[in-house]
This record gives C-alpha cells, sequence and structure tokens, in this order.
C-alpha cells in the first residue's frame, strides 16, 4: 500500500494539536481540506483514526498504533531526500547557501573567490531563507548551510560555525514617539505591538520577538510580515516595531525608519549552521573558511 507522506504528516499534527482548527492553522490549510484528508488516509487504511467531540478530536486506537510509527516513516523518509539532493549536488560541484534579509550582504565577491580558490570548479548558489520553514530548507536538504543571526542555544540538532557575536536593535518608524530617544530600554520597547513573521517560524518568531526577555509575557501583534520587505515596510509604515540585527542600521537606511540600541537584550551569535546529523563536506568546510577570512561584521 501507497501512503501519501502529506497525509501522514497531517495526521501527525492532528494528534499533537489535539483538534481540527489549530491543526488547520500550523499546516497553513483549510479546515475543510485537513478533513478531507484525513478521511482520504482513513479510506486508504480502512480504519477510523479520530472520534470527534465538541472539545476536538480523540485519537482511536488504530490512531495511536499508527502514531507509533509515524516520526520514524516520516524521519526515514526526509532523510531519503535529504540525500538524495546532497547527491546529486555534489555531483554537480554545487553548494547551497541560505541567508536572511540582513545576512547576504555580508557575502560578497571576496567570499566567492576566496571559496573558489579552495574548491576549484565548485560553485556557490545563494538562497533567501523560507520564513515558513523553522529549518530554512536544512530539514528538506535544500540547502546545506545556513547564514543566521541566531540565539546563543539554538538547540541540540545544529551545529555552527560562529562568526561574531552582535547586537540586537529596535526597529521603529521615524515617527515613532520612542524615536526620539538614542537608546532604549527593552522593558519599555516589549509593550509596543510587534511585525511579527509568520507562526510557522517556530522559535526564530519568538526570537525575533523578544521571547526570552518577555518571561512568559505574550507579545502584541501589530502585522505579520511574510518577507524581509514586507516587514520593513510594516514598521516604517507604523504598524509595529521589531528588534533585528545591528547590522541592518547600515544595510538597510530609509529616512523613515529609526534604529536604536536596546539595553537588556541578548545579542545575535552570527554563524554558519547546519544540521548535526549531516556530515561535514570539503565544499562546507571551504565555504565555512572562506567565510572567517572575508566577513566583516564590523
Amino acid at each position: 500500500m501507497d501512503i501519501d507522506t502529506r497525509l501522514l504528516r497531517s495526521f501527525a499534527v492532528v494528534c499533537e494539536e489535539g483538534q481540527l482548527t489549530a491543526a488547520a492553522a500550523r499546516l497553513s490549510l483549510s479546515q475543510p481540506t485537513l478533513t478531507k484528508q484525513i478521511r482520504q488516509l482513513e479510506t486508504q487504511l480502512g480504519v477510523q483514526l479520530f472520534e470527534r467531540t465538541r472539545a476536538g478530536v480523540t485519537p482511536t486506537p488504530a490512531a495511536e498504533a499508527l502514531s507509533g510509527h509515524t516520526a520514524a516513516v516520516l524521519d526515514g523518509w526526509d532523510g531519503a531526500v535529504r540525500a538524495t539532493r546532497q547527491a546529486a549536488t555534489e555531483a554537480e560541484h554545487l553548494l547551497r547557501v541560505g541567508f536572511e534579509g540582513s545576512t547576504i550582504n555580508l557575502v560578497g565577491l571576496a567570499t566567492m573567490a576566496e571559496f573558489g580558490r579552495r574548491m576549484p570548479g565548485w560553485q556557490v548558489r545563494m538562497r533567501q531563507n523560507n520564513w515558513f520553514d523553522v529549518t530554512s530548507g536544512l530539514g528538506t536538504g535544500e540547502i546545506d548551510l545556513a547564514l543566521w543571526h541566531a540565539p546563543a542555544d539554538l538547540g541540540p540538532e545544529y551545529a555552527a560555525a560562529r562568526l561574531a557575536v552582535v547586537d540586537r536593535i529596535a526597529v521603529l518608524s521615524s515617527e515613532h514617539p520612542l524615536a526620539a530617544q538614542e537608546v532604549l530600554d527593552v522593558r519599555d520597547v516589549l509593550a509596543e505591538p510587534f511585525v511579527a513573521i509568520p507562526a510557522e517560524a517556530g522559535f526564530w518568531r519568538d526570537y525575533w520577538l523578544g521571547a526570552a526577555e518577555r518571561e512568559g509575557r505574550p507579545a502584541r501583534i501589530g502585522a505579520v510580515a511574510h518577507n524581509a520587505d514586507e516587514w520593513l515596510a510594516a514598521v516604517a509604515c507604523g504598524q509595529g516595531i521589531g528588534f533585528a540585527p545591528e547590522a541592518m542600521r547600515r544595510l538597510a537606511s530609509r529616512p523613515d525608519v529609526a534604529y536604536r540600541d536596546v539595553t537588556g537584550l541578548s545579542p545575535s551569535h552570527v554563524g554558519l549552521y547546519w544540521l548535526r546529523e549531516r556530515p561535514m563536506t570539503p565544499a562546507m568546510t571551504a565555504f565555512i573558511d572562506a567565510c572567517r577570512a572575508t566577513v566583516k561584521l564590523t
């Protein structure tokens, strides 16, 4: 029997959330579409997977049995996809690097020339991070390395080659009352509405909302942006403020946006990240060394 992995992923999220509404939102699906997927999986398996109740859905014994195997099946398939993509790109002498909107400006001709000297015949393909994927493509094997501003402890699943530690700053409309101050206190800033990145970004959304400094207090969301340009435009239009790497002060200067230092806000660790389970290749090592030799963070 062949099963679409999308159906298994949807099934797994419904089990975790315990209700279709929350699961649909997390999967960026409409509830009718998610319901259709679950029914399709039930039809293929010939079993009922959930009991519908007013409070949500309850897994049947059949669903509990399936749930015990789902993670291994999906992890195995994801690993196969990653290995396939990695083998293909290595055969093409291609390294794929993801970047944030604020980090691409750190890598230029000097970095590429240094990489080419270390890996003759190889090319680097740069791809902007996907805010709807918490791994930005590392988990699916779409990229080999990610250039990120990240918290000090990103999690045990990631390995890192850190380049520097830099401040995070506040970004706000130049007309905002707080823009009159040269230095802000994080306790005052956190009370403001924020421009957030999508919920699908997971811990990245929390990090750029200053979750660690909020001590459990929820953020006020003034707008949600789907890419870096939308984010900066929403801030400029006064829909909310935000935190960003210090480099944005220099790289995205505009008269309607103010950049201010913030006391009490933890810094970012700039570096190249990859999945710890991913074997390091000569091309990955060469790119890391090229960045260390050429990237200027001040």
